[in-house]
């Protein structure tokens, strides 16, 4: 679908979290591939943040970002396997109004074409909550870049036809 060039583009505030039991910011290189596709579409990385894989620690940052006016999205990275210490999709089952459930069904289309059948084993997500949207993205640099690239690159971007996410923003809290 086009970018319709004669609209205006409308950047965006972003927070990155990276959830991981083995990585370090400084070790973060699925992160540092977002931080730097956010900054090159033009949209505003509001806060990053690396925690572990504790259900509890993730809803009490994903709490904070989605109750800061300043943050319209927020996109995680990691979490999202099958092991029992991947629980980012229950993180974000904790806070959720709705999903958004053709985000995980894309992404897998999208993953099936890189890395074939393992796809089954990613639980990306996403969802809505108090106006604010959170991707859940796993957390190896090929599917942050499918998730990006394939997605949300244009789903973030106002001018994207027939439809985007950011021109939803101003509606996400009607009653």
């Amino acid at each position: 679908m086009p970018i319709d060039e004669s609209r205006t583009f409308k950047p965006i505030n972003i927070a990155l979290l990276t959830v991981s039991d083995t990585r370090s910011l400084k070790e973060d290189t699925s992160g540092d591939i977002l931080a730097d596709r956010i900054a090159a579409k033009g949209h505003q990385l509001s806060h990053r943040a690396l925690i572990r894989d504790e259900k509890s620690k993730i809803v009490e940052q994903l709490d904070q970002w989605i109750n800061d006016p300043q943050v319209d999205a927020v996109i995680t990275t990691g979490g999202t396997g099958l092991t029992g210490r991947d629980i980012t999709p229950e993180a974000l089952d904790a806070v959720k109004e709705k999903d958004i459930p053709g985000f995980g069904e894309l992404f897998r289309w999208l993953s099936m074409k890189s890395i074939g059948t393992s796809t089954v084993q990613s639980r990306a997500c996403a969802v809505v909550s108090r106006g604010t949207y959170i991707f859940a993205l796993p957390g190896s640099n090929g599917a942050v870049k499918d998730g990006w690239d394939g997605i949300l690159d244009t789903q973030l971007d106002s001018r994207h036809r027939p439809c985007n996410f950011v021109e939803l923003m101003p509606r996400l809290l009607e009653k």
